[in-house]
């Protein structure tokens, strides 16, 4: 990991230190790591962005990071951002198997381990990044705590709607169409064709011109739909991590009341099943509670700030706690 990637630093409005490089995974895939790195920092984030997401959309987030102490490092994953794409649509979201992603996460912690990074690590993972990031937990990710933001253990939709999800998405496998987009979703990145009134994300209309500031700057950093084979990888993927028992480390999850695009019952599941394991859930909060008004931000970073750090003192092991349906 020698070799300097662009890095948006004026866009990020993170800390004043933050760079970027590649990465090569083991299997041949080029993925683009970001760090803020701030003097005297007392521990590392690992932060798992999203589907659709990028380095700098966390920058702000880093710079709250920064404020108690610890340095951020974020990945771009295969598929997204400046890493590969994976098919000739470079807006369709498409991985070919939601396990390659681990790939990933090794490169990341060997680039983490190259850098010598400030040590304790922690885990920060939101949506997509949490169905990542728990597998990765649960096969031994070197961190002392995690935190999920509305992470994706299951996708939300109607019980009507499952069966055809699951029987589409299987199918287009079979009838060589899975590169197209799942339905409802197209080309274009959601932040520049959803209203704010509407949008799913957040209820700060700074927060989401933030985003949409990005892509109008940099198109290049922005994703479109997922594709159906992405679809049905990630419905597997949920539903065999709902199988599994939760790792061994304490856990904090934080939602919104008004979360829209993951499945909660499934967060609820697991969260009530975790030993050492707390759930919050943000009043009026949509998908991304680390984007909302600056009143709600401030309570999220202060929690899991004082998450982090009560979680330092100790290797962080737990009991791991039963598998949840």
């Amino acid at each position: 990991m020698t070799e300097a990637a662009p890095f948006f630093a004026e866009l990020s409005d993170g800390p004043g230190d933050g760079r970027a490089w590649w990465a090569d995974t083991a299997d041949g895939t080029r993925i683009r790591l970001g760090l803020w790195r701030p003097e005297g920092a007392n521990g590392t984030v690992f932060l798992f962005p999203g589907r659709t997401e990028y380095i700098e959309k966390y920058g702000r987030a880093a710079r709250d990071l920064a404020s108690r102490g610890l340095a951020t490092f974020a990945i771009d994953w295969r598929g997204q951002g400046l890493a590969d794409r994976l098919v000739d649509d470079e807006m369709a979201g498409h991985v070919m198997h939601f396990t390659d992603y681990q790939h990933d996460v090794r490169a990341m912690v060997a680039a983490a381990e190259e850098l010598d990074l400030p040590k304790p690590w922690h885990l920060l993972a939101h949506s997509m990044g949490g169905c990542i990031g728990l597998r990765a937990a649960m096969e031994g990710l070197s961190v002392a705590s995690c935190v999920f933001s509305g992470p994706m253990w299951g996708i939300q939709m109607s019980d009507a709607l499952r069966p055809v999800a699951w029987s589409l998405s299987w199918s287009s496998k079979r009838l060589g169409i899975g590169h197209r987009y799942a339905p409802g979703t197209a080309g274009g990145s959601y932040v520049l064709s959803e209203p704010f009134e509407t949008n799913k994300l957040t209820r700060d209309r700074a927060m989401y011109d933030y985003m949409i500031d990005h892509l109008n700057a940099q198109p290049e950093l922005g994703l479109g739909g997922p594709s159906l084979h992405w679809l049905h990888e990630a419905l597997m993927e949920t539903r065999a991590l709902a199988r599994k028992p939760s790792p061994n480390l304490p856990c904090l999850t934080i939602m919104g009341s008004d979360e829209e695009i993951v499945d909660v019952t499934r967060i609820r599941q697991r969260m009530a099943a975790w030993p050492n394991g707390r759930l919050e859930v943000i009043e009026g909060g949509r998908h991304e509670v680390m984007m909302d008004d600056p009143e709600t931000r401030a309570a999220v970073f202060d929690m899991m700030g004082s998450f982090f750090e009560q979680h330092s003192q100790s290797d962080g092991k737990t009991t791991g706690a039963p598998g949840v349906a």
